[in-house]
């Protein structure tokens, strides 16, 4: 816990947070104009592109010697987002090509499913193998019982095939297993999604508030960078966040919620602001509908009420609030990523974007910006057949999820019940369904009754043993992608992945096997361009630019002007009123809640914790525990377990433990981290770890996996997302299970004060503020 401003300050600048691998956070010498991109005598020519460690796609450059081998990576310096810093992982990308795990050919299931077995294959056996099985499940139950799991850029070709075949059951994790809740709920406040990356104009905000976001262990470089120069500069800092996270460090207010309480604490939040008049009264006078309804629902919402809910003082509740009033429009009040916690997140989404208008902060500097559209045409296709209705219940079951990112666990729900139809058929596209989607039993069951599942993929994820066909992939250092378009920037911009090397051993490019499966599948209209390069000219017309004026650089920057409103003029926002609803009367319609309501969650059982989870500034998802050099830094994730609770059960720091959920579903050993940087009732690790494949030979078996003990889920009624910390886990020590014998307090709350720079932070214990038994509820 002593890490101070200054350290936090250039750890996030250069690493993200965290950590720092290699020399080549900032690129040396770039200025210089080196003959033919060869980089002086060293004979090392960069290559631009995009990173595909992890979802933020950074600017690039491969270093690639005269044989053609990828020595290392830098970060382009005219990335408009990163500025040429590059994370641990960006760093370590090079490892993934060279990783001699990684899928080599294709190859074709042999034993039974789960054993193991499979033979090689050429590409004509595979593709001819994989085109027939599809045209039997058509001709057999129709191309609806073909479900596609697709993740990144990489899959956009494979979407367009799975779309010209007729399914309608395209999958991503993106929404059910992430952002989908919030996004509904900015959406059916604002008219407009989040997006990605979140639009926080950090470079003008005077505070900045998180809740649940873990910045600084999340790593995008260039949201890190804006947060901690906002940091150096002044900006303040409210946390709300059962764990002393890196953010919580460095805030001026950690509140260590009860987790499951943030509703409460957002609806006590919007309580003061009205009851004080601290809100933004101009703001919502003219561009908002329901405030009168807000206010009386939120009346009884006293920073006492919530404060007996959340465990959090009053007084502290109040002060937090006042903050906000104060410094506002100027609150960048962050919308959260991953979203999806107890079933009921698409109110606490909604929550959250009525707090940012009352505010005043959408639209307007130093809170949300405005996302802008790019003119990158889509290459003219063959038109794609009606679908049947989705299986997975978006648009229909969850009325406002995401028809275009679908609903993942309703579709292996649909797999496994064979209702609304029989699903048939799985491909499976760079995401591993046994680790990112919950109950992971329920999953196998699901491809059990599968005639055809089908795995495109770098790496042998636990996930291929049950596929019936492999197909490897190059990787994003070795192939062309669709271009990336990125609107969620002050200044959108365009950018191309393109080949840094050859692709290694017999894998393809994403784009090259769905252009050949079109051929097999008789879909040559959807993919009528020659080449990838002619397909990417096209695209890049739009912008003004052709691909050879795109590669030297990797980016092009599309300026449409100031990215806020102008609210000299009328704005009319895109929901059916044209006004920001505080009041939804879409929600009223579907019998849902009009504004958000506080729903208790269910209560930790005795002698249990709740188990929570996150991210690793190392360590994408699932995805990169057998790098060799990110697992030279972390091998393994650690259990962060509540110091006073440990000295109860006379546990130690760096102690292995095991852990078993309330179904009685054990864990791999895992290594205890004791902190008071956590509360009591509470435990977290860092998720994608102890993978089941012996194939991936550093990352099996080590640590322990979060998703594994998520038996239980629960689905958001509204957007269909997956409410996945709602399970228990309790400690076992030497094959029996240890048990906490009282109560201990909750960690505890302070508020820290920012003296004047030549003295250090000091940290004030606040008391816990007591409430009356009079005080009525919301």
């Amino acid at each position: 816990m002593s890490l101070t401003r200054r350290d936090f300050i250039k750890r996030t600048s250069l690493a993200a947070g965290a950590i720092t691998l290699l020399s080549g956070t900032k690129v040396n010498g770039l200025q210089k104009n080196y003959p033919k991109g060869w980089k002086g005598n060293l004979r090392v020519k960069e290559i631009p592109s995009i990173c595909e460690m992890c979802f933020w796609r950074c600017g690039i450059l491969g270093n690639v010697d005269k044989h053609g081998k990828l020595l290392k990576i830098d970060g382009n310096p005219v990335h408009p987002l990163t500025h040429g810093r590059l994370c641990a992982r960006g760093n370590a990308g090079h490892k993934l090509s060279y990783d001699p795990d990684r899928l080599k050919y294709p190859l074709m299931r042999v034993g039974e499913r789960g054993e193991g077995k499979f033979k090689r294959v050429t590409w004509d056996e595979a593709l001819d193998f994989f085109a027939e099985k599809l045209l039997q499940i058509k001709d057999k139950y129709g191309p609806e019982s073909v479900g596609f799991f697709p993740h990144g850029i990489q899959a956009r070709f494979f979407e367009h095939l799975m779309k010209g075949f007729g399914t309608p059951n395209i999958v991503e994790p993106a929404f059910a297993q992430c952002r989908g809740p919030r996004d509904v709920g900015y959406k059916l406040t604002f008219g407009n999604n989040v997006g990605s990356p979140e639009p926080l104009d950090f470079e003008n905000t005077d505070l900045m508030v998180f809740i649940g976001t873990h910045i600084g262990e999340n790593v995008f470089t260039g949201q890190n960078t804006q947060f901690s120069n906002a940091l150096e500069r002044g900006a303040k800092l409210i946390v709300v966040d059962p764990r002393f996270s890196i953010a919580a460090e460095k805030a001026d207010y950690w509140l260590p919620i009860k987790p499951g309480t943030d509703t409460a604490l957002l609806l006590a939040w919007m309580n003061v602001l009205i009851f004080e008049n601290l809100y933004d009264k101009e703001y919502i006078s003219k561009n908002a509908i329901g405030f009168n309804q807000l206010k009386n629902h939120v009346k009884k919402c006293t920073p006492e009420w919530a404060s007996k809910i959340t465990e959090l003082p009053a007084d502290m509740i109040r002060e937090t609030a006042r903050e906000m009033g104060k410094l506002l429009p100027k609150v960048g009040l962050h919308p959260g990523r991953h979203f999806t916690w107890y079933g009921n997140d698409s109110q606490r989404g909604r929550a959250m974007a009525i707090l940012t208008a009352l505010l005043g902060a959408y639209g307007r500097p130093g809170g949300i910006y405005l996302s802008s559209n790019i003119p990158a045409p889509k290459y003219p296709s063959g038109k794609n057949p009606k679908p049947a209705p989705r299986a997975d219940g978006a648009g229909s079951l969850y009325p406002f999820a995401s028809r275009g990112l679908g609903v993942t666990n309703g579709l292996v729900d649909a797999t496994y019940s064979e209702d609304p139809y029989p699903i048939k058929g799985w491909v499976v596209y760079s995401q591993n369904v046994l680790q990112s989607i919950p109950d992971p039993w329920k999953t196998k069951e699901a491809i059990n009754k599968l005639d055809l599942m089908v795995v495109v993929d770098v790496m042998p994820m636990e996930q291929i043993f049950y596929a019936d066909l492999i197909l490897p992939e190059a990787t994003y250092l070795e192939r062309y992608d669709d271009l990336y378009t990125v609107k969620n920037a002050k200044i959108p911009f365009a950018a191309i992945r393109q080949p840094i090397i050859d692709p290694l051993f017999e894998s393809k490019p994403g784009w090259w096997i769905a252009k050949e499966m079109a051929k097999r599948l008789g879909l040559e209209d959807h993919f009528s361009w020659d080449t990838i390069e002619d397909y990417l000219d096209y695209r890049l017309s739009g912008l003004g630019v052709n691909l050879q004026q795109i590669q030297a650089k990797g980016i092009v920057e599309y300026d449409k002007g100031t990215p806020y409103y102008d609210f000299s003029k009328p704005i009319k926002f895109k929901t059916k009123s044209g006004k920001i609803e505080l009041y939804s009367k879409e929600l009223e319609k579907y019998g849902f809640d009009a504004m958000p309501n506080y729903e208790a969650t269910d209560e930790v059982p005795k002698g249990y914790f709740r188990l929570t989870y996150g991210r690793s500034p190392v360590h994408s998802f699932a995805r990169s525990q057998n790098n060799e050099i990110l697992y030279a830094y972390q091998p393994e994730n650690e259990l962060w377990l509540n110091n006073k609770i440990a000295d109860e059960l006379g546990l130690m720091d760096k102690e292995y433990i095991n852990l078993e959920n309330q179904d009685g579903i054990a864990s791999n050993r895992i290594r205890l981290r004791v902190t008071p940087g956590i509360r009591p009732d509470t435990v977290f690790m860092v998720h994608g770890f102890d993978h089941k494949s012996p194939l991936l030979k550093k990352a099996y078996g080590k640590g322990a996996s979060d998703t594994y003990l998520m038996s239980r889920y629960k689905v958001d009624p509204i957007s269909g997302g997956t409410g996945m910390r709602v399970n228990f886990v309790r400690i076992i020590k030497n094959g029996e299970p240890i048990m906490v014998s009282g109560a201990v307090s909750i960690v505890s709350k302070f508020k820290s004060q920012k003296d004047n720079v030549q003295k250090p932070k000091k940290k004030i214990i606040m008391q816990q503020t007591e409430t009356s038994e009079e005080d009525e509820g919301c």
